[in-house]
């Protein structure tokens, strides 16, 4: 059976508390909730972490190697300048969708670029919690 690390970054513990009108009401536990769902009906493994710690986020991906088939991650904030974290997942070279509940291109200027994109196969953003579904989806088909 296949499995998937679902990786959230800074801040995303406060899902649900904060700036609802950009992130929505829901927290990080709905958002485990529905992954898993949507794990279950793809008949697939999903193993959640989440951490505000750059070096926590580097070394779960790291030992992401050879345990994981793929990683779906929310930098959150690291997105923008974690290069720490852009070469983690290069040096695993697993398949990773990178993902984002807003529309980060809609958003502030400095929210447009990621430098951890490019060690993805593809990137998902404003479309909510569903991002998360979706990229499963994408990873589990491929």
């Amino acid at each position: 059976m296949k499995k998937y690390l679902v990786i959230n970054g800074v801040n995303l513990n406060m899902l649900g508390i904060r700036e609802p009108g950009i992130y929505g009401n829901d927290n990080l536990e709905t958002l485990m909730e529905r992954v898993k769902k949507k794990a279950d009906e793809l008949g697939v493994e999903v193993e959640f972490f989440q951490s505000n710690y750059e070096g926590a986020i580097c070394e779960k991906i790291q030992q992401a190697l050879g345990v994981f088939d793929g990683i779906i991650m929310n930098p959150g904030a690291f997105t923008h300048y974690s290069y720490a974290i852009r070469d983690a997942l290069g040096s695993v070279k697993l398949p990773a969708i990178e993902v984002h509940i807003s529309n980060i291109h809609k958003r502030e200027e400095f929210r447009h670029h990621s430098v951890t994109v490019p060690e993805c196969v593809g990137q998902i953003c404003g479309l909510g919690l569903k991002g998360y579904e979706l990229a499963l989806e994408a990873l589990a088909d491929a």
